[in-house]
């Protein structure tokens, strides 16, 4: 079309001339006539800036055959109740908070804010200072020109908290997993991973080239049989959860170190819902159970319980740490963590130092929802832990219930596939610290009249 354009005004140019030469029309030279024809022929080849501005206020739609296959597949996922909305939150991060389209004060009983530090006032302070004095972010990766005194300091004091050796921060915890087992392992070596391991661990595991293993959920005797399949293998490392985020069940670390050392293996723990307030110190799964000094490596996130923002770490061996800072290319090709995270971070994980007041308040606020929901007649998975899923089976019910606690001033999320196996939907409860005793039972009272209302309970 744009050709076609062109040879017309390539004609008219030359028509133009003619009539110039022959009708002596003194008052257009040449020059302007090509003038207006140059400014036309730029018209064609250059789109005016309206004609620019026109196009890419309308993004390239996708080719009909692709949007019908993305339209099916949104359709499918709606006609399984699996569909996941977003909430969106007009607040602070807290028990109580505004939700966008709810009338007054709203519970909040569905965040990982397990000690209540998200918006703790020195927790936001320290976050303030640190990005008044640092700034907004440092614009490069770590080993460019992206490491301040703060990120050392706080890698310090993690590995203080966890009695490592070491520390390295990442973005986040995701990013911890999948930098780690590329680094550590190669086609000689064995990973060993539980079939409920997060998906962040399974998709890191997929990046290295070691000899994979999946052993049935927890279950020990399953563990030595794989670890006697790959006697042959140089390294091998077991991975697990510590806590399992959808079940709430803690792994039964004493006796996966048993048969790890029995087999001369290492052992993994991902921590990030049993930091701060798992233990008698909030150590973590493998401070209450008594391994501390027999888990090598520990990964786990500065976004859920220490301050509930962003960033993941990993913990151990001061060589593997060099190692990572070397090749985990996570850490090598992503920036910084901000300044204000890092200062809240660090300011979290102090008050943890300090004090271990705030994480045995958990223990008595877990039991009392878990008695007074299971006295009601719900079923609850887990033991012993804030992280209390009410079993529902069936993905539509679970969202249904959802939106029906919220009306009643209760925020919970119906958890469905993929995030959990079909057949096992549930409302994922999460208790804090910083929730009352009223708030708990006015929550149960909730889940007592939603629950008779669709059948679930009598």
């Amino acid at each position: 079309q744009r050709l076609c354009k062109l040879l017309i005004y390539v004609s008219a140019l030359l028509s133009s001339l003619i009539l110039l030469r022959y009708r002596l029309l003194s008052e257009m030279s040449l020059r302007t006539a090509a003038w207006g024809f140059g400014a036309r022929l730029r018209g064609v080849l250059q789109p005016s800036t309206a004609a620019v501005a026109a196009r890419r206020a309308f993004a390239p739609a996708a080719p009909q055959a692709v949007q019908s296959v993305l339209e099916a597949e949104l359709d499918s996922i709606r006609a399984a109740g699996t569909w996941k909305g977003e909430r969106v939150i007009t607040s602070k991060q807290g028990p109580h908070i505004c939700v966008d389209g709810s009338r007054g004060d709203i519970l909040n009983f569905c965040a990982n804010n397990y000690l209540g530090l998200s918006s703790h006032p020195e927790v936001v302070k320290a976050g303030v200072e640190a990005l008044q004095k640092y700034g907004a972010g440092l614009s490069s990766v770590r080993f460019i020109c992206g490491t301040q005194d703060i990120h050392k300091n706080l890698e310090e004091k993690l590995a203080q908290f966890h009695e490592r050796e070491d520390c390295i921060l990442y973005a986040s915890c995701f990013d911890a997993n999948a930098g780690l087992f590329e680094v550590l392992l190669g086609p000689d070596d064995a990973v060993l991973s539980d079939e409920l391991n997060h998906a962040s661990i399974i998709d890191g595991i997929r990046l290295c080239r070691a000899k994979r293993f999946r052993y049935k959920h927890m279950d020990l005797n399953d563990l030595e049989e794989k670890l006697k399949e790959s006697q042959s293998s140089r390294l091998r490392l077991v991975v697990t959860d510590g806590v399992f985020s959808m079940d709430g069940d803690v792994a039964p670390l004493k006796g996966i170190c048993d048969l790890a050392e029995q087999y001369g293996a290492m052992v993994f723990i991902d921590e990030c819902h049993a930091t701060g307030f798992m233990g008698a110190r909030g150590r973590g799964t493998d401070e209450l159970l008594g391994v501390m000094d027999r888990v090598q490596i520990v990964n786990s996130t500065l976004g859920k319980a220490l301050g509930g923002a962003a960033g993941g770490y990993t913990v151990g061996p001061k060589a593997l740490i060099e190692l990572l800072r070397q090749r985990s290319r996570p850490y090598l090709f992503s920036n910084s963590l901000p300044p204000p995270v890092v200062g809240c971070a660090t300011r979290a994980v102090e008050l943890l130092l300090a004090s271990n007041e705030i994480a045995q308040s958990m223990a008595a606020k877990t039991m009392r929802f878990r008695n007074n929901m299971t006295q009601a007649g719900f079923t609850i998975s887990g033991s012993a832990h804030p992280i209390c899923p009410v079993m529902l089976g069936d993905a539509r019910l679970a969202s249904l219930m959802a939106d029906d606690m919220l009306k009643l001033g209760v925020y919970v999320i119906g958890f469905s596939y993929p995030v959990v196996p079909k057949g096992k939907a549930r409302i994922r409860v999460q208790i804090s610290a910083a929730h009352t005793d009223e708030d708990i039972d006015r929550t149960v009272d909730a889940f007592i009249q939603t629950g008779r209302k669709h059948g679930v309970i009598s």
